[in-house]
């Protein structure tokens, strides 16, 4: 028994040590070069199915063979994960076996495992679990420290009636919690319900016909969007010859300024990858897009000029960025136009979550791209804001995914990315659409920041009936319940005795026992 902490529980109860309560064991993994080590013989238990719940079945099962090799578990005994995330448990009601990452308390006859298992979840444990770990980079409890635990416990009779109290807390505040998750998947659905219908053209169709006598048609619209590119080709042409001259009066220093792209004629498809309405037409990104390019290659032995912020694949977020702690790679002024953002620009991430996009907005700072990121501008005539609500929606849909490469990793190139097809409208029914997503995505933000904020104080709530629990204030005492020094006394000389059976032998031809070493 430890003296050392603190008394803040009732009089018939005392503070112990795992060590105190029952027998501990790390766990072990059999060869998993042997495959005739794995099979369907024993649940085999891993840290991610510790979830402070009961497992009696596992992702992964030893066979005959594995088993003999492994450390098995009876049932009712508390697993805790002590590598990494640290304080995980469950409860296991069937024999297990488990890996090297996890410790367990097999504990002794005369104690409710549950109450146990319910104490190895309190913030009271897991602090201490904390305190103790000896690694730096991954925390790492070992079988030592982690018997070194200390735990309240309760006389035997309290130990039920809390377990039992517990558990109706718990039903009670899961139902809500099941309620809450249900409502966040509703929430999806409908969130994607929402974009469909705004890219089929049903959100807008009633405000689309009270106002079809003033509305482009897509063939207009096509003309303008050809005129604001080739104005726009026709400027960046003329910047481009005055830089080469400039490059030309510096005695040719530095890399020759890159002539601009010749821009695609607009092309309408043919064939589509999926229908819009009458009044709408599709297009490829690369004939719809004023300009699409991928960012500057990281080489720092070849890369020269002055050093500036650029955005990876890290910074970006769907629909947002994450600016801190921006890295830098040197870029020339003759790259400044072509690697630069703009606000307006679409930011898309070529791997990682390929697709995955935001809107630049300048910050007053000139930021870069990385080649890992795209950089799509468009002209007046087309809302990126409409481009990008359209690339949430479609990104997960097989319309996308069809231009991804790769097998394992995914990319989308600069080929793949300029063949998307994308819904072409007039630019009013563009601006209604996005101001009409906007309202619904933002009440459905709002609603799943209420479900968030419910759910974390659904664990703030767990924590407290854990905290009341096991320091004596969730249930009452009797003063008719035998003390819990009296159980522990119990099961100290219960041990001693097993302990001292456990060191005799017995003569076989005598049939006497006899002490070992005697």
């Amino acid at each position: 028994m430890n003296s050392s902490i603190k008394n803040t529980f009732p009089e018939s109860w005392v503070n112990v040590t795992l060590k105190d309560v029952g027998t501990s064991v790390t766990g072990n993994t059999p060869s998993t070069k042997d495959k005739s080590n794995y099979g369907a013989h024993l649940p085999y238990i891993k840290p991610p199915q510790l979830n402070n719940c009961l497992i009696r079945k596992s992702d992964e099962y030893l066979s005959a063979k594995g088993a003999a090799l492994a450390r098995i578990l009876p049932a009712f005994s508390v697993l805790v994960s002590c590598i990494g995330n640290l304080g995980r448990t469950a409860l296991n009601t069937a024999p297990v076996a488990f890996n090297q990452q996890i410790n367990a308390v097999i504990p002794y006859e005369g104690l409710n495992p549950k109450f146990l298992f319910y104490q190895a979840q309190s913030h009271y444990v897991r602090s201490q679990l904390e305190e103790k770990s000896t690694a730096t980079t991954i925390s790492i409890v070992n079988k030592g420290n982690f018997e070194k635990v200390n735990l309240n416990l309760a006389p035997i009779n309290e130990q039920h009636r809390i377990v039992a109290k517990i558990e109706t807390l718990f039903a009670e505040l899961d139902k809500g919690i099941e309620s809450l998750k249900t409502a966040r998947e509703q929430l999806k659905v409908y969130r994607q319900a929402v974009l469909k219908h705004a890219f089929e053209g049903k959100l807008t169709a009633q405000w689309r016909e009270q106002n079809k006598d003033k509305l482009e048609t897509p063939q207009q619209l096509l003309a303008s969007i050809q005129q604001e590119r080739q104005a726009r080709y026709q400027q960046q042409l003329k910047d481009w010859q005055a830089d080469v001259k400039v490059w030309e009066t510096n005695d040719k220093e530095g890399k020759k300024p890159g002539r601009p792209r010749l821009i695609n004629a607009p092309k309408i498809n043919t064939e589509r990858d999926f229908e819009v309405p009458a009044e709408w037409e599709l297009m490829e990104l690369g004939t719809l897009a004023f300009e699409s390019i991928l960012g500057k290659m990281l080489d720092k032995a070849k890369n020269i000029g002055l050093a500036r912020p650029y955005l990876g694949n890290i910074n970006v977020r769907w629909g947002a960025f994450n600016l801190d702690n921006l890295k830098s790679m040197k870029i020339e002024e003759s790259e400044v136009e072509r690697y630069s953002l703009e606000s307006g620009d679409i930011v898309i991430c070529e791997g990682g979550e390929p697709g995955r996009c935001a809107v630049w907005q300048n910050t007053g700072t000139p930021v870069f791209i990385q080649k890992a990121l795209h950089r799509v501008r468009f002209t007046e005539s087309y809302s990126s804001r409409f481009a990008f609500y359209y690339l949430t929606y479609s990104t997960p849909l097989e319309r996308v995914i069809k231009h991804f490469t790769g097998t394992t990793i995914k990319h989308l190139t600069g080929t793949g990315l300029n063949k998307v097809q994308f819904p072409v409208c007039s630019l009013e029914e563009q601006l209604e659409i996005v101001n009409i997503l906007e309202e619904k995505l933002s009440l459905i933000e709002s609603l799943e920041s209420e479900i968030y904020r419910q759910l974390k104080k659904s664990e703030t709530l767990r924590q407290s009936i854990l905290k009341k629990a096991f320091s004596g204030k969730l249930v009452p005492q009797d003063p008719n319940d035998e003390p819990a020094s009296a159980l522990l006394a119990r099961i100290e000389a219960e041990n001693a005795t097993h302990a001292v059976n456990s060191r005799k032998t017995i003569n076989k031809e005598t049939g006497e026992t006899t002490k070992q070493g005697s």
